[in-house]
């Protein structure tokens, strides 16, 4: 009997799709002819739209097999929200990333999947993991300790220890059996599926929501367990357990980090890859057109009229501007595809507040943690919708990040870098749309201000005080910004939800209807964040390579 109706071989194979990737072997694949590539001038092996993670990864991975490759950026800088800016008064400030995992060898946590020649990016782990605050507890999660969280979630909780006990043991059971699975070579019986996997079977079409529901009764335990949603975008009840029990046990495990140098040192590592490999990344190089003859790609058009060729064009661009804007004349062909992305919703975007502090305020408070969660309740479901409407309200929650308890030497001697952090919909700010695109930006600054010092002064009252006198410098950014910055609808900073029905190899795939037109990123498989977007662009430059060898 299959899962919910789907057909035995499409649930394996869907189930089963992504696996290779957790054995990466360079050698399985082919090398190019660097000097063939050479001889056609203009004409590239592969051409990447877009210099995000994924767009940078499979660009790097094309290049050090010896294939010709180009990358073009609409922006001045590579990495999408992996990347920094600076401020005055010797201020870097990371757009985005505040922990991420990465790989460890000779014992030391520098490795990014996929790319073991990528050796200069070093990183900090955050200890605690995090600190997650509530009304009625306070908990600093141990770094790499799953046993030591379960012990102190039963100290908060005395009453619920069998429940943890049998949430935890799920979700290691579930990460258990994708293991055995991937080991195996994904291949299995589906006669005896239901029994050799148990619950791989049972929560291929549930929620997050739904398996935590199997185990755990008392809603202030379900919100705590559930305290890192916002890394996903979705609330328990529509967020697939793939997305966050998976992610969470192997962040639990694994630790988190940051680079020391902010995340633009891993986009620059990349870039780096690629040009020592004879690639090329061109920056400020926005793409107009995808070129396609027979409904196949054939190169892009950038806005200065240039055009690059090549065998497979990779986007690194959000799929709505890609299959859209990028390709207007291919709309009748693509009638399916834009039924299906009109079906889909986008992720919420973010308010961010960056702040520089002329003192070290930081130790002064004497916070040790570099990773704050400040939550004002336990109802994540009523968080999500909060955070969707876009209001901050009296008593917001918030992300606090401070980088120098995590990267000493982030911020010059004596000042701290602070990053204020919450989700938020776009519609609140829709109405300041048109003026804000035409150079109109009174009103919207007025009330980007207004939210800004909403969240200061949340953070001076609960966490830093003497924070606003301490500020020397301050920025915002809100789902506005992001449209400007990367172009995304909505200003998305997750891509598409990653709900049940789009999760898995039910994203989009790497290859799209149009030949030699690929995909990498957030908006395609697996997912989003930093340690989805690299993996995206292997699987394309693996898809690729499968489809030119027939």
């Amino acid at each position: 009997m299959s899962p919910n109706a789907w057909e035995r071989r499409d649930f394996l194979k869907t189930l089963l799709a992504g696996l290779p990737l957790a054995a990466w072997d360079w050698s399985a694949f082919p090398r190019g002819d660097a000097g063939q590539a050479a001889a056609r001038p203009g004409t590239y092996d592969a051409v990447v739209i877009g210099a995000g993670l994924g767009g940078l990864s499979a660009a790097a991975a094309f290049a050090r097999q010896g294939f010709k490759v180009v990358v073009l950026e609409q922006k001045g800088v590579p990495g999408g929200y992996a990347s920094a800016f600076t401020r005055p008064g010797g201020f870097t400030f990371d757009v985005s990333l505040h922990s991420t995992t990465v790989g460890t060898r000779d014992g030391v946590a520098n490795l990014i999947a996929g790319f073991p020649e990528i050796r200069d990016v070093v990183f900090s782990p955050h200890r605690p993991l995090y600190r997650a605050i509530y009304p009625d507890c306070d908990i600093r999660v141990p770094h790499q300790d799953p046993a030591g969280y379960i012990e102190l979630l039963k100290a908060s909780f005395p009453g619920d220890a069998e429940a943890i006990d049998g949430i935890f043991a799920d979700m290691k059971g579930l990460s258990d059996e994708v293991g055995r699975l991937s080991a195996a070579g994904g291949r299995a019986d589906l006669a005896d599926f239901p029994a050799k996997f148990p619950l791989l079977f049972k929560n291929f079409n549930r929620t997050w929501g739904a398996m935590l529901d199997d185990r755990v009764k008392n809603p202030k335990l379900k919100g705590v367990l559930s305290g890192l949603w916002g890394y996903f975008g979705l609330p328990p009840s529509k967020l697939s357990p793939f997305y966050y029990a998976l992610p969470l046990m192997g962040y639990l495990q694994f630790g988190g980090y940051y680079p020391a140098g902010t995340s633009q040192r891993i986009s620059n590592a990349f870039v780096g890859l690629i040009e020592k490999n004879g690639g090329r990344v061109l920056l400020n190089a926005r793409v107009e057109r995808i070129l396609t003859r027979d409904h196949a790609a054939v190169g892009v058009r950038t806005a200065d009229g240039a055009e690059y060729l090549g065998r497979a064009v990779v986007s690194n661009a959000n799929a709505v501007d890609t299959f859209t804007r990028m390709m207007e004349g291919e709309k009748v062909f693509l009638k399916d595809t834009l039924d299906r992305l009109a079906r889909l919703q986008v992720s919420y975007s973010s308010f961010i507040v960056w702040l520089g502090l002329k003192t070290d305020l930081v130790r002064r408070a004497g916070i040790k943690d570099s990773e704050i969660f400040y939550n004002t309740g336990y109802d994540v479901e009523a968080d999500y919708a909060a955070a969707m409407a876009g209001g901050l309200g009296e008593d917001p929650g918030f992300g606090l990040t401070l980088y120098d308890n995590v990267w000493p030497g982030c911020s010059p001697k004596g000042k701290n870098t602070v990053n204020i952090l919450v989700a938020q919909g776009y519609d609140y700010w829709k109405k300041y749309e048109s003026d804000y695109f035409t150079g109109n930006k009174g009103a919207y600054a007025r009330e980007k201000r207004r939210l800004a010092d909403i969240l200061i002064d949340q953070v001076e009252r609960k966490l830093l005080p003497g924070l606003r006198q301490a500020i020397e410098v301050r920025e915002a950014a809100t789902p506005l910004t992001n449209i400007r910055f990367t172009s995304n609808p909505r200003g998305a900073i997750y891509g598409w939800d990653q709900t049940v029905d789009n999760s898995g190899q039910r994203r989009f795939p790497q290859r799209t209807p149009i030949r030699n037109l690929y995909l990498a990123g957030a908006w395609t498989f697996p997912g989003h964040g930093y340690g989805a977007c690299v993996p995206s662009g292997l699987a394309c430059f693996a898809q690729v390579m499968r489809d030119w060898q027939g």
